[in-house]
């Protein structure tokens, strides 16, 4: 079993800046997709961002093209979400997830792994 631990949320104004992490228990990491979803209350769960075994290859939901840099560092068993131009829309509970297929798209179903969340809460 992979365990996933989400850190870095916090209060933020709008225009402002958030990193978030994500720490992954054993080596595997390196062998898996991984991606970033979030959910606010009364909506669905949705994609973010998402990004590939090697770190070559990424992918970023229209609403935060621009703004949101997904990477990782697998010698830390770690990736990171940076969160640039924050909007109030923005407020959500981020999520990471990992996927043992070497999937990291949109779809939820091909995740195998997901963290507990972080709070992101943006004010106008």
């Amino acid at each position: 079993q992979v365990q996933l631990v989400e850190s870095g949320g916090g209060l933020v104004q709008a225009g402002g800046s958030l990193r978030l992490s994500c720490a992954a228990s054993g080596r595997t990491v390196s062998f898996y997709g991984m991606g970033w979803f979030r959910q606010a209350p009364g909506k669905e769960r949705e994609f973010v961002a998402g990004i590939s075994v090697s770190g070559g290859n990424t992918g970023y939901a229209d609403s935060v093209k621009g703004r949101f840099t997904i990477s990782r560092d697998n010698a830390k068993n770690t990736v990171y979400l940076q969160m640039n131009s924050l909007k109030p829309e923005d407020t959500a509970v981020y999520y990471c997830a990992a996927s043992r297929s070497s999937y990291y798209g949109t779809s939820q179903r091909p995740y195998d792994y997901w963290g507990q969340g972080t709070q992101v809460t943006v004010s106008s």
